[in-house]
């Protein structure tokens, strides 16, 4: 593991100087455009299962429709994930990064082709969204252990800063343009997708770099255990991640913002895409607060609190039936839950080895991943049993009371004070 004390101070606002290099600048713009259309193709996806399926079910039915999407895309993620970071650490990243992108492209035009039948059923959505869960479970890794590769390690934490940025820009815009492409007609929004990939692309083949990770003898067996040690033997690690998954497994307040869209605040699929952009907007607002004044001291109560706060706000969006207060709850949630995420991916940037980056993202992404697709899945079963209010309540109860847990269970996180996970 890495001495703590070797590790660069995080800088007190990223500097647009990482931007001199060109194959990191070229690698960016294809993450954010990547993002971009997977956002529009997340709330086409969304959108349109809710529709279709409104034809003829309930809402509670409908609202458990949406949920399984996301477990449809976590089932190959979760299967795939751990051959996935071995081989994002024995072979090509970039390569790696293209043949899946153009794997989204062929989903999307397929999404698309079936969205202009006259009456298009689910089970091709499902199918589209089962390959595209896979494609995500060789991206994420590859992807998340390339971006060190492009910069000098003194200017890691330069380009972290600058992905995150990255990253929440494309979650404000991206709904926006999937709900707005939506609103003409989902096709219109997986061929908008379908651009953005293309652009991902062009600006990986121009990338010129090493993007080939130095190999590592042993077989991939002998790998994932290597990279499964590393997370468990650091319990500053699998505490962070392991919280953020479980905390965003029980909110979920994502997968019922079809349902509140329509039935609860009845503001249609322009409406939709403004909710979706919501916890973005939140996010991108604390992650550019967290560039000009980086959290320096009490690293593990900042996250805690940050948890905490994210339980609170969907709380409040659960009982809310204005628009005001929706989006404000939303906004307050993405803020809450960017202090996690700023936390998580700096420990796991800069303190693993280049050569067990892919690894450990895989093992970070399957995290992710099942906070997402898993806690969709799980509020739309809840939405079910309880209603949709009911299970947004219920999600915001259950990440207090994972909050509390996790500072119990995990006491070297709550009292981790720099971003390396030192106490000192």
């Amino acid at each position: 593991m890495t001495d703590p004390a070797s590790l660069p101070e995080l800088p007190a606002a990223p500097s647009p100087s990482i931007f001199r290099h060109r194959a990191f600048t070229l690698f960016w713009v294809a993450e954010v455009l990547a993002m971009l259309g997977g956002q529009a193709e997340g709330i086409a996806i969304g959108w349109q299962v809710y529709t279709i399926a409104r034809d003829t079910q309930s809402v509670e039915e409908s609202a458990f429709l949406v949920g399984m999407v996301g477990l449809v895309q976590f089932v190959p993620l979760f299967l795939l994930t751990f051959i996935a970071g071995t081989i994002a650490d024995r072979h090509d990243r970039k390569l790696i990064m293209l043949l899946c992108t153009t794997a989204e492209i062929v989903c999307v035009l397929a999404l698309a082709i079936f969205a202009l039948k006259p009456h298009p059923g689910l089970m091709p959505i499902f199918v589209m969204a089962g390959i595209f869960g896979a494609t995500r479970a060789f991206l994420s890794p590859a992807s998340g252990a390339l971006g060190p590769m492009l910069v000098p390690r003194d200017e890691l934490p330069r380009a972290v800063s600058w992905n995150s940025l990255g990253a929440q820009a494309a979650f404000v815009i991206g709904p926006w343009i999937g709900g707005a492409l939506c609103a003409i007609s989902p096709a219109a929004a997986y061929g908008g997708a379908a651009v953005l990939y293309a652009g991902a692309i062009i600006g990986l083949l121009y990338l010129r770099a090493n993007t080939t990770p130095e190999r590592q003898p042993g077989s991939h067996v002998e790998h994932i255990r290597e990279g499964l040690a590393y997370v468990w033997t650091n319990k500053i690690v699998l505490g962070a991640i392991s919280l953020d998954l479980f905390a965003v497994l029980l909110g979920g307040a994502s997968a019922l913002l079809p349902v509140y869209a329509r039935d609860v605040l009845q503001i249609g699929s322009d409406g939709f895409g403004l909710l979706r952009s919501g916890p973005a907007i939140g996010a991108a607002i604390m992650a550019y607060a967290l560039s000009r004044f980086p959290i320096r001291r009490s690293a593990g109560h900042w996250m805690f609190w940050g948890v905490a706060a994210f339980g609170v706000a969907t709380l409040v969006f659960a009982v809310s039936t204005s628009l005001v207060v929706t989006m404000l709850a939303l906004v307050a949630l993405g803020a809450a839950d960017m202090i996690s995420v700023y936390v998580r991916h700096s420990l796991v940037q800069i303190t693993t080895p280049d050569h067990m980056r892919g690894r450990v993202s895989a093992v970070s992404g399957l995290f992710i991943g099942a906070s997402s697709e898993l806690g969709e899945f799980e509020t739309g079963i809840a939405a079910r049993i309880l209603g949709p209010v009911g299970a947004a309540i219920f999600g915001g109860l259950g990440s207090l009371v994972v909050t509390g847990s996790w500072a119990w269970m995990f006491p070297s996180l709550r009292k981790a004070n720099r971003l390396d996970g030192s106490e000192d």
